[in-house]
């Protein structure tokens, strides 16, 4: 961000460390105050309109119907519920196995990819109240509607105990009650918001980049391109690393049998964020590259033609 003197006016030697230390600090604060901006953007831009908008939520959730860990979960939960009513004696193992077997394989049809949907989208309405209200509850799934399709299914095909499946709330944890209270003044903050960080980062840019171009020249808005590019790389990195201790702390409490649920729920429902860190680490890394190389390439030729 060294703005240089204007052309043809004597610059006193005194002034020269001065307007040094100026440039030094004023490259600092904008490397520092992009790599707060960045990641704050990020996700308050998520919060407010992936997160918060039910259609955007299940267009992340909905694919997982055909994960392997959402299945696994999904079916070991039915079967576990379907043998609490069903005593099936020295046959019990067979049983078990043989459920498993058969949740797993209906976790593979359309019935269960719109239960899932169905599930989801009354979820969407407990993230929200969770994180935005007052009280702060688990975030759960409800698989009901899920093992009333494959009892349905079971029964439809004579399955053996498939009558005696009984139908009531069981869930899959997203986020634990604790989890929720901690998060909640953030999200809150975060939805508050909403886009204008992102808004006010990008004038920032247009006008800082703008401002060294005009007053100071080539040379000065390569310098001031390479400190942009720095600071985009630098809040990127905290945006990932945000959301990679987010993960750990979320499901540090999610119960076991829950956890692959739950973390590939919320591995979909970040991965805008995680494209969002790759797409702005990119960005900032040209910046960077172009500003440095060209800074060189500018000096070369002023002193060859000097």
């Amino acid at each position: 961000m060294a703005y240089g003197p204007r052309r043809g006016a004597p610059e006193r030697d005194w002034l020269v460390p001065v307007r040094n230390c100026l440039s030094v600090a004023l490259s600092a604060a904008l490397l520092v105050l992009l790599a707060v901006l960045v990641p704050l953007s990020a996700l308050s831009a998520w919060v407010d309109l992936e997160l918060d908008d039910t259609d955007r939520y299940l267009a992340a959730v909905s694919p997982l119907a055909s994960d392997e860990g959402v299945r696994n979960t999904v079916a070991t939960l039915v079967t576990d519920e379907a043998l609490k009513n069903i005593d099936a004696g020295p046959l019990q193992e067979t049983v078990e196995k043989f459920l498993h077997e058969t949740a797993l394989s209906f976790t593979t049809t359309e019935a269960f990819q719109r239960a899932w949907d169905s599930a989801n989208r009354t979820a969407h309405q407990a993230v929200t109240d969770s994180l935005h209200g007052d009280d702060g509850q688990a975030v759960t799934i409800d698989l009901a509607p899920v093992i009333e399709e494959v009892k349905k299914e079971l029964v439809g095909s004579g399955v053996p105990f498939a009558d005696q499946i009984p139908v009531r709330e069981t869930s899959i944890t997203v986020l634990p009650a604790d989890r929720a209270d901690d998060l909640r003044s953030s999200f809150q903050w975060l939805r508050y918001c909403s886009v204008w960080p992102a808004v006010g980062t990008v004038v920032l840019l247009v006008v800082v980049l703008g401002l060294s171009l005009v007053r100071g020249g080539l040379r000065a808005f390569l310098t001031t391109a390479a400190v942009v590019g720095g600071g985009l790389v630098l809040g990127a990195a905290l945006l990932r690393i945000a959301v990679a201790v987010g993960r750990d702390r979320v499901l540090d409490e999610v119960p076991g049998t829950d956890r692959d649920g739950a973390a590939a729920v919320f591995d979909a429902l970040t991965a805008s964020l995680r494209t969002t860190a790759w797409i702005v680490l990119l960005v900032g890394a040209v910046l960077v590259v172009g500003g440095i190389v060209g800074r060189v390439v500018a000096v070369r030729r002023g002193r060859a033609r000097g």
